[in-house]
């Protein structure tokens, strides 16, 4: 293995110092250190921060391998900063059995990028009728640990149910899309003043904070482990303060667009910004945004969702809901935190690599510790060209914005998979 020494580089915002790297881990620490024969890298005005891990990760493959691959997905990933990533099961065939997310987790091995962690679905076909085979899957070659049927909400209370009581048993985890389908029926966008302005249907607030009401009380009935998906609202929110209080066993995440975008950018039908959940009112925005500070919410996950051309490029009405993510996240997340380096490790990496049970990921850079890592440069600004994105796909709604950080060199185990900011493969 390459060996690196990474000089003059401030862990986490502390006083610069030198990192070797070397047999996949963080072999040495201090200032002035020598290393004959090690690729040597300039730290000086760099951030050095564990690798971060994401959640929330769409890669299409199998099935839609025109708007993303485990490769493509993985090279993105990368450029970000990511060294593990959580790839949901919303695929093409869906990531329902054991052979589906074994085949997920292999390409991603054989891409060598990040970790590909996949998801497994829920139910079967995602249809909501009857679960999955859900302890194939955790004991399968991926040792699925998250469930979830993303895209779709588990609406029947008793499946959902029965999918928190089967996971206790290998201390797995369901990440629910809180989302009541009676609800939202035809919904385009968030309901509220522009949706009635726009003659959109509207997305309403209560269709999410009311399953997360219900499944915060089924998770502490059963005594099992809940994860929310990308939370969107004020009355989430509060929703997740309470259960927290009770000491439910209940974790939930927030995108980068619901922490910087608002219901207003609808205003263009710019497909770009169709998603779900929807964008929302300024006031969830500034609530979410204390929520993540607090850790209310606990982390910050992509939902990193490309498309192809022909799902975004269409009238409103037709398009498909989702966003890029993966190669952005981690500017908008030091936009809206600042340089507060410590909680974005902790809302990056630390926490949801303990969520995810991902023990290799989320160390701070120390001797001993796995050497996964990036390396951001603060100071830094880039201007988003969608072109230039690893992804497949072009969907982002940062396009020509001008962004804070760029992520300079990214290690897995040790080995880069980004130096100067390009992809190493």
């Amino acid at each position: 293995m390459t060996a690196y020494l990474i000089t003059n580089v401030s862990v986490l915002g502390a006083t610069p110092t030198d990192l070797l790297i070397r047999e996949g881990v963080v072999a040495e620490t201090g200032v002035g250190l020598t290393a004959p024969g090690a690729v040597t890298v300039d730290g000086t005005g760099l951030v050095a921060l564990p690798g971060l891990v994401d959640l929330h990760t769409h890669l299409r493959e199998p099935g839609r391998e025109d708007a993303e691959t485990v490769e493509t997905g993985s090279r993105a990933a990368a450029l970000g900063g990511y060294t593990a990533v959580c790839a949901m099961a919303n695929t093409s065939p869906v990531a329902d059995t054991a052979g589906v997310v074994e085949q997920v987790w292999r390409l991603g091995r054989e891409a060598g990028l990040v970790d590909v962690q996949p998801i497994g679905a829920v139910t079967v076909g995602l249809a909501g009728e009857r679960l999955a085979e859900l302890g194939a899957m955790a004991d399968s070659a991926a040792r699925v640990r998250i469930f979830s049927d993303d895209g779709h909400c588990v609406a029947d209370p008793r499946l959902m149910r029965r999918a928190l009581e089967y996971v206790k048993a290998f201390d797995g985890i369901v990440a629910q899309h809180a989302e009541e389908p009676r609800l939202t029926e035809g919904a385009q966008m968030h309901e509220g003043e522009i949706s009635t302005r726009l003659g959109l249907t509207g997305w309403p607030a209560v269709a999410e904070e009311a399953i997360i009401a219900r499944d915060v009380l089924l998770a502490e009935h059963v005594g099992s482990r809940l994860h929310i998906c990308h939370v969107s609202t004020a009355g989430s929110v509060d929703v997740l303060r309470q259960a927290k209080a009770r000491g439910v066993q209940v974790t939930a995440e927030v995108t980068p667009h619901h922490l910087l975008l608002t219901d207003e950018k609808a205003v263009t039908y710019d497909p770009v910004y169709k998603v779900n959940p929807p964008l929302r009112t300024a006031a969830d925005v500034a609530a979410l945004r204390t929520a993540l500070a607090e850790g209310v919410v606990d982390i910050v996950a992509t939902d990193h969702a490309p498309h192809a051309v022909e799902d975004k490029e269409c009238e409103w009405a037709y398009a498909r809901p989702g966003m890029l993510g993966l190669e952005t996240a981690l500017s908008i997340t030091l936009d809206v935190l600042g340089p507060r380096w410590d909680l974005i490790a902790e809302r990056m990496s630390r926490t949801p690599a303990r969520i995810a049970g991902l023990t290799e990921h989320g160390h701070d850079p120390a001797p001993g510790a796995p050497a996964n890592l990036t390396l951001v440069d603060p100071a830094a600004r880039r201007v988003i060209e969608p072109t230039e994105l690893a992804s497949r796909s072009r969907n982002t709604p940062y396009a020509r914005m001008t962004l804070p950080g760029r992520i300079v060199a990214t290690f897995l185990r040790g080995e880069a998979t980004v130096l100067d900011g390009k992809a190493v493969k």
